[in-house]
């Protein structure tokens, strides 16, 4: 299964970090990412394969979600086809 990471908050150092390395401690690997940097605003979204995951999705997710939150980021995690049923014509 593939999933969809988004952040977006104020920039800071090591977001980047952090974010891959939940994904690392969980065995989520990640494929693709691009990130951007609007005036002061983060932006990333990533692509990770949750297939060989450690841990049920909603769990990691559920710390993705609360890591943001402790750092003034919104963190979402979503499975792809959810992702792409949101974004269709």
């Amino acid at each position: 299964m593939r999933a969809i990471i988004t952040v977006v908050g104020k920039d800071m150092v090591g977001i980047l970090a952090k974010v891959s390395n939940i994904c690392a401690e969980s065995n989520v690997n990640i494929l693709e990412v691009t990130q951007s940097i609007l005036q002061d605003m983060f932006c990333m979204i990533m692509l990770a394969d949750t297939s060989q995951s450690t841990e049920n999705f909603t769990d990691f997710s559920d710390r993705l979600a609360k890591y943001g939150e402790e750092n003034g980021l919104v963190i979402h995690a979503m499975h792809e086809d959810i992702f792409n049923s949101m974004h269709r014509i």
